[in-house]
């Protein structure tokens, strides 16, 4: 288990009834990608992203019907039990829509703003300052999400005339990642000028390549204390967006840097929204510092396995998994803690079977047709049959482990 060397130092930010720093757990945001206008459509992704393990939901405030429609969203999350607080995300012009539709910044649980825009000139400290107070005036934390791609480029282009007059041979990139940091902090005292506390606010400075964001976050950690917010700007998709996150929060997760992360992946069209989640839980898990939900280890495959019945049965475990885990985290106590093998083959299939909490090996190319089963290390059984057979008789184990190794949690009382 990779232990990060030293936590940086953070002032803890009550988000809901989540706490973001401050020694708290390391938190999983995600944000929806539906029309905020609709309500029912934008609540039912917020659930579904908290039920994959989302811990915080962003959702985008852009118009005045987006607006009106956040206290509909929040009701009907509450009225199914999703209790992630609700985040929203203005630019451009959040200091009107917060101003005008008290509801919506009265049912938001915090607000994300965006320094590079929010107005030119005067109006930028004037209209940041606004949103500022309306959430001090409401009791709600707000973000200072900087961002490479929208960063005030008055400092920007008075830090490059900087570099030219004083010679001091800085790249553009590291111009632009310094301007990130002094925009951030620059802001974080606009906003307690304005009354914000230090406990009301977190900061962000998201870029989309792994070692620039890996620099501003090391840069923002020595001259802040405020919570930080981790990801890239834009991930991309697929393989590119799991390996390019992974590999720059990783590196600062380990450094003790970042309180809460989102994973901001492309899905594919149609693609699920909750890939983001499972991967930002995935990469918490990886480095042992949360744990969300059983791990499923499966056999990548080789010449020996030239059935694809381990590869089935792997992803049909670990989708059985999903579904069940909103209802086995309210019901079970640690059973995030589980851990299954599904192998392909006596290589190594026994061996990473009794590693796990639950596991099976299957019989690789011309291996005798059986699949023992071990759990907690010791042969339980063997199994044979057609693949359906064989799914449903591990899937039964696997209930069956559940319920009588974890606790039942009590309910809580009135």
């Amino acid at each position: 288990m990779i232990q990060p060397t030293v936590r940086h130092r953070t002032v803890g930010v009550k988000v809901g009834p989540v706490q973001v720093g401050g020694g708290a757990p390391i938190v999983v945001q995600s944000m929806t990608m539906t029309d905020t206008a609709d309500a029912a459509g934008t609540a039912r992704q917020c659930i579904e992203l908290w039920e994959a393990g989302s811990e915080m939901v962003r959702v985008t405030v852009n118009v005045p019907d987006a607006a009106k429609a956040v206290p509909e969203i929040k009701q009907r999350m509450r009225d199914a039990g999703c209790t992630a607080p609700l985040i929203g995300d203005f630019h451009y012009n959040g200091h009107l829509l917060l101003t005008r539709d008290p509801a919506c910044a009265a049912a938001l649980d915090k607000y994300r703003i965006n320094p590079g825009n929010v107005g030119t000139g005067t109006r930028r400290d004037e209209q940041f300052t606004t949103i500022c107070r309306v959430a001090m005036d409401h009791g709600k934390p707000v973000r200072i999400g900087v961002n490479g791609g929208s960063l005030n480029q008055e400092l920007v282009m008075a830090k490059m005339q900087e570099n030219t007059d004083r010679g001091l041979g800085k790249t553009s990139e590291e111009i632009v990642n310094e301007c990130m940091v002094i925009s951030a902090l620059e802001s974080t005292a606009l906003a307690l000028e304005a009354g914000l506390r230090t406990d009301q606010i977190i900061i962000s400075c998201k870029v989309s390549r792994p070692s620039h964001l890996i620099q501003v976050y090391r840069a923002l950690a020595r001259q802040t204390t405020q919570p930080l917010h981790l990801g890239l700007t834009e991930a991309g998709m697929g393989t590119k967006g799991l390996v390019w996150s992974a590999s720059a929060m990783g590196v600062l997760l380990e450094q003790g840097i970042g309180d809460t992360i989102r994973v901001s992946l492309t899905p594919r069209p149609g693609g699920d929204r909750r890939e983001e989640v499972y991967a930002a839980c995935e990469l918490l898990q990886a480095l042992g510092l949360r744990t969300f939900a059983p791990s499923v280890t499966a056999c990548p495959g080789c010449g020996r396995t030239t059935s694809s019945t381990f590869q089935e049965l792997a992803e049909r475990v670990q989708q059985y998994i999903r579904e069940q885990m909103p209802r086995w985290k309210l019901e079970y106590e640690g059973v995030e803690s589980l851990t299954l093998a599904v192998m392909g083959c006596i290589v190594n299939g026994p061996g990473e079977s009794k590693a796990a909490n639950i596991g099976i090996s299957l019989p690789g190319t011309g291996e005798a047709p059986q699949c023992p089963v071990f759990i907690d290390g010791v042969h339980e059984t063997t199994l044979r049959g057609t693949y359906e057979e064989l799914a449903a008789a591990f899937q039964a184990l696997v209930d069956g482990y559940v319920e009588r190794t974890y606790p039942k949690r009590v309910p809580a009382t009135a």
